[in-house]
């Protein structure tokens, strides 16, 4: 992995809602705890990142702890708003009697966060993908 922070954060940056929430976090982390790894650049290689793939990075939100541990779905933001000093938010998400229908949410979330805002189908951007893989 190509960095010292606390966590490497792999987000969408083709995505409006992603970029905001990003933005959000960057401006609140001033200890440079999270590393922010844009999956959708053509320079994303999923071998420095633990092996997680672009669809998989896309279908929904992977993050890397600094022990190398595979953070997925609202465990990211959990940690990520944790090392910001804004854990109290997300905490709730952890509680037995909400983290499985806050799990729930997020996966419909993730089911349809790109046409919601209006980006092609997983399908049809692994497809592009690809092709930027022979055209570089």
């Amino acid at each position: 992995m190509l960095t010292q922070a606390k966590l490497i954060l792999l987000f969408d940056g083709g995505c409006p809602l992603c970029l905001r929430e990003v933005k959000f976090l960057r401006s609140r982390d001033t200890l440079d705890n999270i590393s922010f790894i844009d999956i959708d650049s053509p320079k994303y290689q999923p071998d420095l990142y633990s092996g997680i793939s672009y669809k998989d990075a896309m279908g929904r939100i992977h993050a890397i702890n600094e022990s190398g541990e595979i953070l997925k779905d609202v465990a990211v933001f959990r940690e990520a708003y944790r090392l910001i000093g804004l854990g109290w938010i997300y905490a709730p998400t952890s509680w037995p009697i909400l983290s499985s229908l806050i799990d729930q949410v997020y996966k419909l979330w993730a089911q349809w966060r790109l046409p919601l805002t209006r980006r092609p189908s997983l399908e049809q951007l692994c497809k592009e993908k690809e092709l930027c893989k022979y055209n570089n």
